[in-house]
């Protein structure tokens, strides 16, 4: 498991997918409002002209010498929800982030979000 702190510290580096492809570079960290810990990632993609931060998620993510690997391919993680350079994410649209990537969004307990950027 990636730490929050550690992860943080890679703001910047590449973001390859997993064939080792860059997708893009890593802008922020979400993290789990349960439990705190590292969930998503937000990666820079596009033309200069045309930036978009797409989300990925951090389960099985591994780091090297200057990039962070990720356990989807390239194509998954360009078509992915994004938002602008400096937007935010929507609470509205949690839930679609999460079914890219075939995974079980269950919102908090008392209705609150999921994902916290950091």
């Amino acid at each position: 498991m990636i730490e929050a702190g550690d992860i943080r510290e890679w703001r910047g580096h590449e973001v390859v997918d997993t064939g080792g492809h860059k997708v893009g570079v890593l802008e922020s960290v979400y993290v789990d409002t349960a439990t705190d810990l590292p969930s998503y990632a937000t990666v820079t993609v596009g033309l200069p002209t045309r930036r978009r931060l797409v989300f990925v998620p951090l389960a099985d993510a591994t780091v090297g010498p200057g990039y962070l690997k990720v356990a989807y391919d390239k194509d998954t993680v360009k078509k992915a929800p994004a938002i602008d350079t400096d937007g935010e994410l929507p609470a509205e649209q949690e839930p679609a982030v999460f079914a890219h990537y075939a995974i079980e969004y269950t919102p908090g307990a008392g209705g609150e979000r999921r994902l916290a950027r950091r």
